[in-house]
C-alpha cells in the first residue's frame, strides 16, 4: 500500500490519477488534498475519506508539515508546479508531476537538475509513453522492423470542440495564464518523437498563429455568452448549451461544475468562462502550428497541430530505409508496408482507462517504482525536460520567424540558468 497526497483537484487529479486509487484501493490510498476551491477539494475528500484535518487550501498549508505520505501527485494549473515541485523534491517525496513541468524554460531545467541532485523519484505526465499503442510503436522501431528512420510526418488532430473547450473557452486559452499551445498540448508529441527516434535534436522551424477563434470572426447576431439570446446558437458547433448543458458526469461537461446536475452546469455556464461564445474570449493560443526538426543522422520530421479536425486523436507516417509506418491511435492500427512486398496491420492490447490506458498504466509504474525505491522512469525529469525544451525552441522560433540552433539554444539557457543563481 503506498499512501499519496494530492496537489490540485482538478480534472486530472480527480479523475485520470485520484480514480485509479478508487478502483485499486489495495495499491494506493490518498491522505491529504490541497485544493483552493473548497468544492473540489471536499469531492476529492469525500471520495478517498480524507481526514478533515489533512484537506488544505494551499499547497503551502500542506508542504509546511514534515513528510508524511510516500508520494506528491502535482496536478496544479501549469504556473503554479514549480513551487511546490521544488519544496517537495527537497522534502524528498516521490512525485508525479503534470506536464508542463513549467511554462518557464530556466524553471524546467531547475526542476530537472534539483531532482538529479537530491535522488528523488519524479516522473513527469508524458502519459503516452505509457500508452500500449506507443509502446508498440516503439518496439517495432527499435527491432529496426523498417530499418532506418529517414522521415516522418507526424499530426495531432486537436479536434474543433476540444479546442474550443480547452484552449479557447477553458484553462489553457492564454499563454499568460498558462502555457503555449506547443508546450500544452503538444509536449507530448515532441516527446514521444524524441524517444521513438532516440537522437539528439538539431534544429528547430516553426509557424502557427490564432486564426479562427478571435472576435472578428464572430457570426452575426452572436451574443458574449451563447445564454444571452445569441440569434446563432442552435446551428453553432461551439453552443455552450449543446455541450454542457445536462446531467451526465463525463468529460468536458465535469470540467464545467464540481456537479453534474442542470442547475450546477447552468450557473456555471451564466457565471463562468465555459458559457462564453468561443469568438468573445481572451484566448490567444495558437489555432493551428507547424513545426519542422532536424535530427542527428539527417532524419527530419514535419508536425502539423491544427484544431479544426472532426476526430480528435495523432496519426503519422513513419519512413524508413527497408519500409513504413502508419498509425491512428484513434483506430489503435499500426499499418507496415515493408518494402520486400509484405503488409501487415497490428492491433496493440488495449488497456482501460484515459489516454488509450495510458493514465492507467502510468499510476500502475509510477506505484510501482515508489514500492520498489527507485529513482528513474521512463519519463524522469531530466528526459522530460529536453522535450519541453525542444517546445520552448519552436515557440522561440514562432515568435522570432528564425530557425533556431537547438544545440546552442539548449546551451545559451543551460548558462542563463546558471548564471541567474
Amino acid at each position: 500500500m503506498i499512501t499519496a497526497a494530492l496537489i490540485g483537484a482538478g480534472s486530472r487529479g480527480l479523475h485520470a490519477y485520484g480514480s485509479y486509487a478508487l478502483k485499486y484501493p489495495h495499491e494506493l490510498s490518498f491522505v491529504a488534498v490541497a485544493e483552493p476551491n473548497r468544492e473540489k477539494g471536499a469531492k476529492f475528500a469525500a471520495l478517498h475519506q480524507i481526514n478533515d484535518t489533512m484537506v488544505f487550501d494551499s499547497w503551502e498549508e500542506m508542504l509546511e508539515k514534515e513528510k508524511f505520505c510516500d508520494a506528491l501527485l502535482i496536478c496544479s494549473p501549469d504556473r503554479f508546479h514549480y513551487k511546490p515541485v521544488i519544496q517537495a523534491i527537497k522534502k524528498g517525496y516521490n512525485i508525479l508531476l503534470e506536464k508542463p513541468m513549467s511554462p518557464n524554460p530556466q524553471e524546467t531545467l531547475e526542476i530537472a537538475k534539483l531532482a538529479t541532485e537530491h535522488n528523488v523519484l519524479l516522473s513527469v505526465c508524458h502519459v503516452l509513453r505509457y500508452a500500449p499503442f506507443y509502446q508498440e510503436l516503439k518496439s517495432i522501431i527499435d527491432q529496426k522492423v523498417i530499418g532506418d528512420i529517414v522521415s516522418i510526418q507526424w499530426n495531432e488532430h486537436v479536434g474543433y470542440y476540444h479546442q474550443a473547450h480547452s484552449f479557447v473557452r477553458g484553462n489553457w486559452g492564454n499563454s499568460q495564464q498558462s502555457s503555449p499551445m506547443i508546450l500544452q498540448k503538444c509536449c507530448h508529441d515532441l516527446d514521444l518523437l524524441q524517444w521513438i527516434i532516440g537522437s539528439e535534436c538539431q534544429s528547430v522551424s516553426s509557424y502557427g498563429n490564432l486564426t479562427h477563434f478571435t472576435s472578428e470572426n464572430a457570426p452575426e447576431g452572436s451574443t458574449l455568452r451563447c445564454l444571452d439570446g445569441c440569434k446563432v446558437e442552435k446551428e453553432c458547433p461551439y453552443s455552450a448549451m449543446k455541450w454542457y448543458l445536462h446531467d451526465r458526469d463525463e468529460w468536458p461537461a465535469n470540467v464545467v461544475s464540481v456537479h453534474p446536475s442542470i442547475d450546477s452546469r447552468l450557473k456555471a455556464l451564466q457565471e463562468g468562462p465555459y458559457g462564453r461564445c468561443v469568438y468573445h474570449c481572451d484566448n490567444d493560443v495558437v489555432d493551428h502550428q507547424v513545426i519542422n526538426l532536424l535530427f542527428e543522422k539527417d532524419v527530419t520530421v514535419s508536425f502539423t497541430m491544427t484544431a479544426f479536425t472532426k476526430e480528435i486523436c495523432r496519426s503519422f507516417r513513419i519512413m524508413g530505409t527497408k519500409g513504413e509506418i502508419e498509425g491512428n491511435d484513434a483506430r489503435n492500427e499500426l499499418k507496415i508496408q515493408h518494402f520486400s512486398g509484405k503488409t501487415e496491420v497490428i492491433i496493440p492490447e488495449s488497456v482501460a482507462g484515459g489516454h488509450m490506458g495510458a493514465d492507467t498504466s502510468i499510476m500502475r509504474d509510477f506505484i510501482e517504482r515508489v514500492a520498489k525505491k527507485e529513482k528513474e522512469s521512463l519519463t524522469s525529469a531530466i528526459v522530460s525536460a529536453h522535450s519541453h525544451l525542444m517546445a520552448f525552441a519552436a515557440e522561440e522560433s514562432r515568435l522570432s520567424g528564425k530557425t533556431v540552433n537547438f544545440q546552442e539554444y539548449v546551451s545559451n539557457l543551460t548558462q542563463e540558468t546558471q548564471e541567474s543563481k
